[in-house]
């Protein structure tokens, strides 16, 4: 056994999420909501994170056994601090679940607003300051993933989602950068990136998808771009 009473890692087979310490970033979405309960069901530890502390003390007291915790993830200093508490509550994470987003449409591109694309950035912060910030983790685990929800209208643009389309697809550079670095590195992690058209409908689904990150091996998964269907 490893010191943190999981089993020891067999070569080949999947290391499974029982045991594992996620951390779920932007946490209080109803997508959010879901893919902490499903890995509370499925055995795993849950850090949930948002910026809002009266719904993260409900989520905690919707969901026995989550641990909440309050940040805004587009301030790098505050990342920081995080990091640091969940390192001395609970040691190092094995994986990172970034939700931060909001969808944000326009009628072209003239259309395509400074103040629509600032709100939509903030995924793209969020990614890179909450990546880096737990990026020793995520390369030290025998089981590092990290997930993010990006969107199908990356493969087909059009002039009224342009700053939408265009965040998202510089969310999933990101994570084929953590791929290519995850592999540079002979970590057992994975980069991966979950395609959907609208997330609504989609929280079970995502939810699973999540779950079963732990059930394949890091190699088949890394920088791989999935799309999400009912």
């Amino acid at each position: 056994m490893t010191d943190a009473g999981l089993p020891e890692p067999v070569e080949g087979k999947a290391p499974g999420v029982v045991g594992r310490t996620v951390l779920i970033a932007g946490a209080t979405s109803a997508s959010g909501r879901a893919v902490a309960a499903a890995l509370l069901e499925a055995g795993a530890r849950v850090i949930a994170v948002g910026s809002d502390r009266a719904r993260i003390e409900e989520l905690e007291t919707d969901l026995p056994g989550l641990v909440g915790e309050v940040a805004d993830l587009t301030d790098e200093d505050e990342v920081l601090e995080l990091a640091m508490r969940v390192h001395a509550a609970v040691g190092d994470v094995d994986g990172v679940i970034p939700l931060v987003g909001g969808w944000r449409g326009g009628g072209g591109i003239l259309t395509q607003s400074d103040e629509d694309y600032r709100a939509i950035e903030r995924s793209l912060t969020a990614l890179r300051f909450v990546s880096r910030a737990f990026w020793d983790d995520l390369v030290n685990s025998p089981a590092g993933r990290i997930a993010i929800v990006s969107s199908t209208s990356v493969g087909a643009l059009t002039a009224g989602g342009a700053n939408y389309a265009t965040v998202k697809a510089a969310c999933e550079t990101w994570m084929q950068a953590l791929a290519h670095g995850f592999a540079g590195s002979d970590a057992a992690a994975a980069a991966v990136t979950f395609r959907v058209r609208s997330l609504a409908g989609l929280e079970g689904p995502l939810a699973a998808s999540v779950v079963a990150l732990w059930d394949a091996p890091a190699a088949d998964l890394n920088g791989t771009v999935t799309t999400l269907t009912a």
